[in-house]
C-alpha cells in the first residue's frame, strides 16, 4: 500500500474542478494508494519520465503525480487544465 500526499497549492487547484472530476480524482488517489504509480486503466495514462506520471480526469482536466525518494510515497503535484500542465 502506498501513501499519497498532496501539497496545499494542489488542494487549491482541486477546488477549481467540477464535481465529476473531483470524484474521479478521489478514485485515482485510491487507486494510487492501492496499486501504485502505474495506472494503465486510466484514460490517457502515460509515464512522463522515470518517476513522473499523468492521466486525464476528463478531456480538459488532468492529474500529475511523481514517485518520491521515500519508498511507497507518491506526490500528486498538479491537478488542473491540460493547457497549463507542467509537462
Amino acid at each position: 500500500m502506498f501513501t499519497v500526499v498532496m501539497p496545499k497549492r494542489v488542494e487549491k487547484q482541486v477546488q477549481k474542478l467540477r464535481q465529476l472530476e473531483k470524484k474521479k480524482l478521489v478514485q485515482l488517489i485510491e487507486d494510487l494508494r492501492d496499486f501504485g504509480p502505474v495506472q494503465n486503466r486510466w484514460r490517457n495514462y502515460s509515464k512522463l519520465g522515470d518517476l513522473k506520471h499523468h492521466c486525464h480526469l476528463s478531456y480538459r482536466w488532468i492529474a500529475c503525480w511523481r514517485e518520491t525518494e521515500k519508498e511507497l510515497v507518491l506526490e500528486v503535484y498538479y491537478v488542473g487544465s491540460r493547457e497549463n500542465a507542467p509537462y
